[in-house]
C-alpha cells in the first residue's frame, strides 16, 4: 500500500494541525452544560429533516469547510465550498505537482515555462496568470508573493509533497472575512499529515527521462510524533533542448497534541534547477524553423530556492477555541525568459532576467467563542493576520544569461495587517446567517536605483461579508453569500514616476489596493443515496485599474471587468470501491467599459470540465480515468483570435500487494493529445522579420504521451 493509503488512515484521524475546529455542543466537555435548545431540536426533529446541516462536498471522507476555528453546523459556507482529502489528491494521475490541485473542480493548472517556474492557473474565467487572485497557502504559510520579480502574487507550488497532503480546503468568492489579499477569484488551504501509518519509500521511473524518489516516516518522540519526507526529482521532458530539472526537497515535522489542543512545528527546504523551452512563435514551427518541440531561446530556464520554519499552535477551554500560526520563509529566484526573441534589440535579442529575493515574516492568530443572544446561538470569530516582505527584486537585459544592462533593481519593504471578525447565528433549524468585516492595512517602501521612483506607498480597505444557509430539507440546502474582497498591487507601481529605462517619460502610478465585488447563490444535495451535488451561481466586479508589469518594469492600464458564471460539482459514489465524479463550469468574461478594440479579457476561459472514475480497495487492482477539458479562449479583445481547446486524458492502473508493496502505472495524454498547454498571441521577431515584428500566436505544447511506473513499499 503506498502514500495515497496513508492518506485515508491519517484524515480519519484527529491528530492533524493546523485544522482546528471548535467542538459542537454534543461533544463538549462535561463541564459545559449542553443548551437546552439544541437538546430540544434533536428530539423533535423528523427523519427527513435532519437537525445538522447537509454535510457541504465531501472528497475522499473529510468534511467541508477550513480550518477556522468553529463548530461546523455554525460554519459560514457556501455552495462552491469544500474541502478534499489527501487521498483523492493522490488517488488521480497528474505529471507534475501543481497539476495535483486540479482536484478543485473549474481549476486549470497549466506550465508554459519550465517545470521550476510557478504554474499558469485559471479559474471562474480569470486567466490568474502565476496566482493573483488565487490565494494559495501551505501549512498556514502563504504561497503568493507581492511585488514579485515575475509578477504580482506569484505562486510557486513546485515545493508541495503531494503524498503529504491532509487535505485541501476550497473557498470561492470575496464572501469570507479571514480571507484576504489575493483570494478574491478562490483561496486554497493546504494541510500536511503529521503521522503516516507506516514509513513510505517509493521510486518512479518514466518517458523522457524522468526520475523521482520519495521516502518518508514518522516516529514517535516523546510525547509527540517526529515526521520527515525527502523527494528528489530528475527530468528532461520531450524539448529539443532539455528541461534539465534538478529538485530536491524535504519536509521534517513535530507535532504534539490534537488539533483543537496541540502544535506542530515545521522545517522546509527546497532546491531547483531547470532550462526551459517557453511558448513559441507558431509560425516559426509551422515554416520548420523549429520542431513542436523545439526552442527559440536555449538558455532560458531558471534556479530556485525556498526554506521556511513554521508553527501552528490550538488551544480549547471553556471560553472558546484559539488557534496561532507563525512563519519565517526565505526564498529566491531567477529567472531568464525571451518571450518576443529579437523584436526590442535586433542585435542582441530579448533575453531578460528576473530576480527576486526575499525574506517572510507573519503571523496569524483567531479566537472563537459560542454565545446564546436572545436565545439565539451565535459564533463569532475573531482574527488578526500579519505579513512582512523583506525583498530584493530586479529586472536586467541578459544574453545567454549573461547580464548587459539593469532595466531596475530594487529593495522592498512592504508589509500588511488584516483585521477580521464574524457571526454566525442560528436563528432556526433551517436558517443560519453570517455577517462578517474585514479591514487591511497595507504599506511599504521602495529604495530604487532611480531615485525618481523610490518613495512610500500606503492603502487600507474595509470589506464587508454576509452569507445565508436555508435548510436542510430532504438532505438539502440553499446558500446566498456576498462579500467585497480585494487584490494588492506591486508596490512600485505605486511610487513609480519615470520609465526606468530612458528615466525621462512619465509614468501613471498603479493604486496600492483594488476592490472586487462578488455574490453567489447555490444549492448542495444529497438526496439520491450516494451522489453529492452541487449548483453554485456567481458574479464577480473587478474596478478599473494600473498595473504594474514586471516583464517590462512599467505600467499600464487595465480595464474594470465582471464575470458571471455557474459550476456544478457532483460525487457519486457508485458501489464502495468505485467512485464517479463530473465538475462543469461556464463563464462569461467582459469588460465593462466602452472600447472600440473589443470588450473580450484575453486568456478568459468560457468552459471548464472535468471528471473521471477512481476504483480500488486496501488490497488488490485499483485504477483512474480522468479527463480535463479546458475550453478555447479569446485572444485579444474583440475575439477574432481564439485559442484551441484541449482535451487530456490521464489514467492509472496498479495492484497493492498484501506485503505492503504497490506496483502503479501512470499513463499522462493517454490518447497523445496534440493539443497545447497555453496560447497568446502578440508581436514577436525571428531573425530577417520586418523590425516592427510580426503578430502571431505563441503556444506552448502539451507534452506527448508518457508513461512512468512505481513501485512503493510500507514498512
Amino acid at each position: 500500500m503506498g502514500p495515497a493509503d496513508a492518506q485515508s488512515d491519517a484524515v480519519a484521524g484527529s491528530s492533524q494541525l493546523p485544522a482546528v475546529t471548535v467542538n459542537p455542543p454534543e461533544t463538549r466537555p462535561r463541564s459545559r452544560p449542553k443548551p437546552p435548545r439544541r437538546q430540544q431540536t434533536a428530539r423533535t426533529v423528523s427523519a427527513v429533516q435532519p437537525t445538522a446541516p447537509v454535510p457541504p462536498q465531501v472528497r475522499g471522507g473529510v468534511t467541508s469547510e477550513s480550518a477556522t476555528a468553529g463548530p461546523a453546523y455554525m460554519q459560514p459556507t457556501a455552495a462552491s465550498a469544500l474541502t478534499i482529502s489527501g487521498a483523492e489528491v493522490n488517488a488521480r494521475p497528474f505529471s507534475r505537482p501543481g497539476e495535483a490541485l486540479e482536484v478543485v473542480p473549474g481549476l486549470i493548472v497549466t506550465q508554459h515555462s519550465g517545470e521550476g517556474k510557478a504554474n499558469q492557473y485559471f479559474l471562474r474565467g480569470f486567466n490568474l496568470d502565476h496566482g493573483t487572485d488565487l490565494s494559495i497557502k501551505v501549512d498556514g504559510m502563504p504561497v503568493n508573493m507581492p511585488t514579485h520579480g515575475h509578477g504580482q502574487g506569484y505562486a510557486d507550488i513546485n515545493f508541495m509533497i503531494p503524498e503529504l497532503i491532509q487535505s485541501v480546503n476550497v473557498r470561492k468568492g470575496p464572501y469570507f472575512a479571514d480571507v484576504g489579499d489575493f483570494g478574491s477569484a478562490g483561496a486554497l488551504a493546504i494541510d500536511y499529515i503529521n503521522k503516516l501509518p507506516k514509513n513510505i519509500l517509493e521510486t518512479t521511473n518514466g518517458s523522457f527521462g524522468y526520475h523521482r524518489g520519495l521516502a518518508a516516516g514518522s516516529t514517535a518522540v516523546g510525547a509527540g510524533t517526529l515526521l520527515a519526507a525527502v523527494e528528489g526529482v530528475k527530468y528532461n521532458g520531450p524539448w529539443d533542448v532539455p528541461d534539465n530539472v534538478r529538485k530536491l526537497n524535504g519536509v521534517l515535522r513535530y507535532s504534539q497534541g490534537t488539533s483543537t489542543d496541540g502544535f506542530t512545528l515545521s522545517a522546509m527546504a527546497y532546491s531547483n534547477g531547470w532550462n526551459s523551452t517557453d511558448q513559441v512563435a507558431q509560425r516559426a514551427i509551422d515554416q520548420g524553423v523549429i520542431g513542436r518541440f523545439g526552442s527559440l531561446d536555449p538558455t532560458d530556464g531558471g534556479v530556485a530556492s525556498r526554506l521556511s520554519l513554521s508553527s501552528n499552535w490550538a488551544q480549547s477551554s471553556e471560553y472558546g477555541q484559539s488557534k496561532v500560526n507563525a512563519y519565517v520563509i526565505n526564498s529566491s529566484l531567477r529567472l531568464y525568459n525571451n518571450f518576443t526573441y529579437f523584436l526590442d534589440d535586433p542585435v542582441n535579442g530579448d533575453q531578460f532576467s528576473q530576480m527576486d529575493r526575499r525574506t517572510v515574516y507573519g503571523l496569524n492568530a483567531s479566537h472563537a467563542f459560542d454565545m446564546r443572544v436572545g436565545g439565539i446561538e451565535t459564533q463569532t470569530r475573531i482574527g488578526l493576520q500579519t505579513r512582512a516582505d523583506d525583498i530584493r527584486v530586479g529586472l536586467f537585459k541578459t544574453l545567454q544569461r549573461e547580464t548587459l544592462s539593469t532595466v531596475r533593481e530594487d529593495s522592498v519593504r512592504e508589509g500588511n495587517v488584516g483585521l477580521w471578525a464574524d457571526t454566525t447565528a442560528r436563528w432556526t433549524d433551517w436558517l443560519r446567517t453570517t455577517i462578517g468585516i474585514r479591514e487591511d492595512y497595507f504599506a511599504g517602501r521602495v529604495i530604487g536605483d532611480t531615485p525618481e521612483n523610490s518613495g512610500n506607498a500606503q492603502a487600507s480597505m474595509t470589506s464587508p461579508k454576509a452569507g445565508i444557509v436555508l435548510g436542510p430539507w430532504y438532505k438539502t440546502e440553499f446558500y446566498g453569500n456576498a462579500g467585497y474582497g480585494l487584490h494588492s498591487n506591486d508596490i512600485r507601481g505605486a511610487t513609480i514616476t519615470v520609465d526606468p529605462i530612458d528615466k525621462v517619460t512619465p509614468q501613471d502610478r498603479v493604486p496600492l489596493l483594488v476592490r472586487s465585488k462578488g455574490a453567489e447563490i447555490g444549492i448542495r444535495t444529497r438526496a439520491l443515496e450516494g451522489l453529492t451535488s452541487s449548483l453554485a451561481v456567481f458574479v464577480l466586479n473587478f474596478d478599473s485599474e494600473l498595473l504594474f508589469v514586471g516583464d517590462a518594469g512599467t505600467t499600464e492600464p487595465s480595464r474594470p471587468s465582471r464575470r458571471v458564471g455557474v459550476e456544478w460539482t457532483n460525487q457519486y459514489q457508485v458501489l464502495p470501491w468505485m467512485k464517479l465524479d463530473l465538475d462543469l463550469a461556464y463563464t462569461r468574461a467582459r469588460f465593462t467599459d466602452f472600447d472600440p478594440a473589443g470588450n473580450f479579457i484575453p486568456g478568459a476561459p468560457a468552459w471548464v470540465a472535468a471528471g473521471g472514475v477512481t476504483f480500488g480497495g486496501d488490497t488488490g487492482w485499483f485504477g483512474a480515468l480522468r479527463g480535463r477539458y479546458f475550453g478555447p479562449r479569446p485572444l485579444i479583445e474583440d475575439d477574432s483570435v481564439r485559442s484551441q481547446s484541449s482535451l487530456i486524458f490521464n489514467a492509472r492502473a496498479g495492484y497493492r500487494f498484501d506485503n505492503e508493496l504497490k506496483l502503479q502505472l501512470d499513463v499522462l495524454n493517454l490518447f497523445n493529445a496534440k493539443t497545447n498547454q497555453i496560447e497568446y498571441y502578440y508581436l514577436s521577431r525571428l531573425p530577417g522579420e520586418p523590425i516592427g515584428g510580426v503578430a502571431d500566436r505563441h503556444v506552448h505544447p502539451a507534452e506527448p504521451l508518457a508513461v512512468r511506473l512505481t513501485l512503493a513499499g510500507r514498512f
